[in-house]
């Protein structure tokens, strides 16, 4: 199927972390949605303003800058998070044994419509989201009424019951 023929009833709504803390941060993630714009079968439709928040985890390391986007793909889950890896390692990602280091870019499948996946590999939702303010608060900007989909409340609601300090948001919006 050509772009132009393509059934789009068929594609899911995702959304996607983007964090960057190595290098120019700001470009990091200007690229990844570049790139998100560019895979196959997918659209990106909306990204939210950058955050600055503090790194999460017992190593030092800088600050991270964070954005959440939102596409329609019609690829699977697991063909999106392929994607992801592929774009992650042409932009210089490398996975080191220690979780949560530094990294030039770091992009991660939050929700994949309101599917729910528990592979050793592929979680849907993501598992940590609930508990990160520099998830919950680009995701909120872009769909502030956005249900999860296990907990049946909406990420507004979760984001109200963090006690962490909240990132700070650095300009308007990336991608509309």
């Amino acid at each position: 199927m050509t772009p132009e023929t393509e059934d789009t009833s068929l594609r899911m709504k995702a959304f996607i972390g983007l964090g960057s803390n190595l290098g120019d941060r700001e470009t990091m993630i200007r690229m990844a949605l570049d790139d998100l714009a560019r895979m196959p079968s997918t659209q990106l439709i909306r990204a939210s303003s950058l955050y600055d928040s503090e790194p999460v985890g017992e190593v030092e390391q800088p600050n991270f800058l964070n954005a959440v986007a939102m596409i329609e793909t019609a690829m699977t889950p697991r063909q999106l998070l392929w994607n992801l890896l592929l774009i992650e390692k042409r932009l210089g990602r490398v996975r080191p044994q220690q979780r949560w280091g530094p990294r030039t870019i770091d992009l991660d499948l939050l929700l994949y419509d309101r599917l729910i996946l528990d592979e050793p590999d592929l979680k849907v939702p993501h598992p940590e989201m609930t508990r990160r303010s520099f998830v919950l608060v680009p995701l909120v900007e872009l769909e502030p009424l956005l249900v999860h989909p296990i907990t049946g409340q909406t990420f507004l609601h979760h984001l109200s019951g963090l006690g962490e300090r909240p990132p700070v948001r650095r300009g308007n919006r990336l991608w509309n």
